[in-house]
């Protein structure tokens, strides 16, 4: 989405593009990471959010508000860029230390930006009015690296298998239930292949394909001590029983080119398949789909040893080079963030289901009555023991290697032991 910039002038406007994550305003009246007004007394402290559609920077502009009313004393800025666009400028930005004080982070990208953040104290806490104790069991794992915590989660979420109620249903396959396991999984998946549709939908996205692995072998591919361990004996079995789906089972299709990204996610939405692995952020979309199914989800299958599952999401957390009063200002603002408030306001607008546990009930009253039961059973057994993500700093690098790659281990062009062998020799660590 483009950025709206007003009373300034085309010279001024075009150096505020060129700095998106940085505060830009006419009559130099703000900065990169939150200096004091020329024009007032107040602290100016800049929050910089991803957006990209109406609702997004709808829910930017109010959650600011929100913040603005609680902190009178505190100006507050917002800036946003596309997903995409965030994280390309946040590299740039962050190689100059010029990050906002407010910074976003998603929890999957914090150990490639983590050194640009200043860890937060127990008494960073109590100045942003933050009890730990209010948010869902796991959730500070998401901002968390090396033992030190980076920043507090707005939202959580986990992996899903979602169902295509329809087909299992024509098949007569036994849907999914809380505790089934990986022979209940491949059972359902051939049950519901049919010469029409494929059972499963297989992934691209880094969680959307290793989801399903690591629940089964119970290892993550990334050590307690952020050491890459993507040939773990464990994990490597699972990935090739994941890979086996398509080229042995066949009860999925192979990925037509790496520019099919949301392969297996938008299969299952267009009504191709009976199953595909995806996040919770997208369940509403799922069971409200236009190709008209009725839509299910469960919980991923049980392995071995048990249920195994990660707790993702994304939070805000306070830039290191934003400094003295404006820090303080900054943990303020952060705090706002997350108050009950902001996050009533995140779980109405059906954005994404909120970290803070007192606030998650409004997100199910905001979907449509009569997918609300089912979706709400489906969060309460996901959002049960979840483990923290273990993250390498080479990890971005390692799923850009995996892109192309899988499309050729869906075709039985390459082995994926191969393909984990030689991502663990380029990017181990």
């Amino acid at each position: 989405m483009s950025r709206r910039v007003r009373g300034i002038s085309f010279v001024a406007a075009t150096a505020c593009a060129a700095m998106l994550l940085t505060s830009c305003a006419g009559g130099g009246s703000g900065s990169s990471n939150g200096n004091a007004s020329a024009q007032t007394d107040k602290v100016s402290i800049t929050w910089d959010m991803w957006g990209g559609d109406e609702k997004s920077e709808k829910w930017v502009k109010d959650t600011a508000e929100i913040a603005r009313k609680q902190n009178p004393d505190i100006e507050i800025k917002t800036q946003t860029a596309s997903w995409g666009d965030y994280f390309t400028k946040l590299t740039a930005n962050a190689s100059s230390g010029n990050l906002a004080c407010v910074t976003s982070m998603n929890g999957q990208r914090l150990n490639t930006f983590y050194q640009t953040l200043s860890p937060l104290s127990e008494d960073d806490l109590r100045t942003a009015g933050i009890n730990p104790a209010d948010f869902t069991q796991g959730a500070l794992d998401i901002l968390s690296y090396d033992g030190k915590l980076y920043g507090i989660p707005y939202d959580v979420a986990a992996m899903l298998v979602y169902y295509n109620k329809d087909m299992f249903a024509e098949t007569g396959t036994p849907e999914p239930r809380a505790q089934w396991n990986f022979d209940d999984f491949l059972a359902a998946a051939k049950s519901t292949t049919t010469d029409a549709h494929k059972g499963f939908g297989v992934g691209m996205g880094e969680f959307q394909w290793m989801a399903l692995p690591i629940a089964k072998s119970g290892v993550q591919p990334v050590t307690k001590q952020n050491k890459l361990d993507l040939t773990n004996p464990d994990f490597l079995e699972a990935a090739q029983w994941y890979a086996k789906l398509v080229t042995e089972e066949k009860v999925a299709d192979p990925v037509p080119s790496a520019s099919e990204l949301g392969w297996g996610e938008e299969q299952y939405q267009a009504g191709n398949v009976a199953m595909a692995v995806d996040g919770t952020w997208n369940a509403k979309g799922y069971f409200t789909n236009e190709a008209g199914f009725k839509a299910g989800a469960q919980r991923l299958p049980q392995g071995k040893n048990g249920s195994y599952a990660l707790v993702l999401g994304s939070g805000f957390g306070i830039a290191a080079n934003c400094q003295g009063a404006e820090r303080e200002a900054a943990l303020k603002v952060l705090g706002s963030l997350l108050s009950k408030d902001a996050q009533d306001l995140l779980a109405s607008s059906g954005r994404s289901y909120p970290a803070r546990t007192e606030s998650q009930p409004l997100y199910f009253e905001a979907l449509p009555e009569e997918i609300r039961g089912e979706v709400k059973t489906a969060f309460e057994a996901v959002f049960t023991g979840l483990t923290g993500q273990n993250s390498a700093s080479t990890w971005q690098q390692v799923n850009e290697y995996f892109t192309p790659n899988l499309v050729s281990v869906y075709t039985g062009a390459m082995n994926i032991s191969d393909m984990l062998a030689s991502a663990q020799s380029q990017f181990g660590n």
